[in-house]
C-alpha cells in the first residue's frame, strides 16, 4: 500500500521479537492461502499451545509478556494471520475470504506444525477465529483460550466503532496511537516497542479481514471443548460483564475472570499477572 514503510515495520517487529525467550524459533509453514509464520518457542515434546493475535496490528510477536511462562507447561507456537499485518505471506490474492477459509488455514498450519489437536486460544478477533475453528473442529481442539475476544458473545459499543472510524478508513501512525491512547486511557500501560509496531503497521498491505456474525448459539452450546474466557474490566471495545454472561449462558463448559485494570487494546502485553496464572491453571488442569 502506498506510503508504508515495509523496512520500519520489520525493525520494529524485530524488536518486540527480541523481547522472547532466547530458543525462540521463526517457522514457516506452507497452507493453501501462503506461506504462514509461526514464532515457537517451550519444550519441543510439550503438547502445543496455538496462539492468535487480535486484529488491526497485532501480530504473533504481541505474546511477549505471557510467552516465557507459558512456554514452562506447554510447546508454544503463536501465529501471524494469513493477509493480516505480519511476515506471513498470502499466495497472490488467495486469501481468506471467508469463514470457512479461515479454518481451511488454520487446519493447514495445524497439519504443518505435526499437531493432530491443540490448545487454541486468541485474543479479540483471534478468539473469534479460535472459537469459529473449535466449533468448525472440535477433536483437534483440546482446550480453548479467550481473551477479551470481540464479536463471540456480545457486540462492539457504537461509542467505540465511531473512534475507530477515522483509522479503519485511513490509517496513520498518529491515528493509531490517538485511538489505542484513548481506548486505554492516556497509553501508559502500553510497551513504547509494541506501541511503535502498531504504528508500523499502519497501512500494512493486508487483505480485508474476514468478518461475520457471532457463532451461532445452537452451535456453542453444543461445544464440548472446556474454555476459559478472561475479560478486560476497563474494555471500551465491548460490555465486559455481557460478553463474560453471554459465555457462561451459551458455552456447557466456560471457567471466566475479570482482568483488573486493564483495557482491550493492552492485551496481551500489559496483561497483569493474573492472565498468566489464570491460563497455566487452565492449561495444567485435569
Amino acid at each position: 500500500m502506498p506510503g508504508h514503510d515495509s523496512e520500519a515495520f520489520r525493525v520494529a517487529y524485530d524488536k518486540v521479537l527480541a523481547k522472547w525467550p532466547a530458543d525462540r524459533e521463526a517457522l514457516t509453514v506452507a497452507t493453501p492461502f501462503g506461506d504462514t509464520r509461526v514464532n515457537s518457542c517451550g519444550p519441543r515434546d510439550a503438547p502445543p499451545l496455538v496462539l492468535l493475535p487480535g486484529g488491526g496490528g497485532a501480530t504473533s510477536v504481541s505474546w511477549y509478556a505471557q510467552v516465557a511462562e507459558l512456554a514452562r507447561v506447554r510447546r508454544v507456537h503463536a501465529v501471524d494471520v494469513i493477509g493480516a499485518p505480519g511476515l506471513s505471506v498470502p499466495a497472490g490474492d488467495r486469501h481468506p475470504r471467508t469463514v470457512a477459509d479461515l479454518t481451511l488455514w488454520l487446519d493447514a498450519v495445524l497439519d504443518g506444525l505435526g499437531a493432530a489437536s491443540a490448545d487454541l486460544g486468541g485474543h479479540s478477533y483471534g478468539g473469534w477465529i479460535a472459537l469459529h475453528h473449535a466449533l468448525h473442529a472440535p477433536d483437534r481442539t483440546r482446550r480453548l483460550f479467550l481473551l477479551d475476544p470481540t464479536q463471540c458473545f456480545a457486540g462492539y459499543k457504537a461509542a467505540y466503532l465511531l473512534r475507530a472510524l477515522p483509522m479503519l478508513l485511513r490509517p496513520t501512525p498518529r491515528r493509531v496511537r490517538a485511538f489505542l491512547e484513548w481506548e486505554t486511557g492516556g497509553g501508559a500501560a502500553l510497551d513504547p516497542g509494541w506501541l511503535a509496531l502498531q504504528e508500523a503497521a499502519a497501512g500494512f498491505p493486508a487483505a480485508k479481514p474476514v468478518t461475520g456474525p457471532r457463532p451461532a448459539p445452537d452451535a456453542l452450546r453444543a461445544l464440548e471443548t472446556r474454555v476459559l474466557l478472561l475479560v478486560a474490566a476497563n474494555s471500551r471495545t465491548h460490555d465486559s460483564r455481557e460478553v463474560a454472561a453471554g459465555a457462561e449462558a451459551l458455552l456447557p463448559h466456560v471457567e471466566t475472570a475479570v482482568l483488573p485494570d486493564v483495557s482491550h487494546h493492552a492485551l496481551p502485553q500489559a496483561a497483569p499477572a493474573v492472565l498468566v496464572r489464570r491460563l497455566t491453571d487452565f492449561l495444567s488442569g485435569p
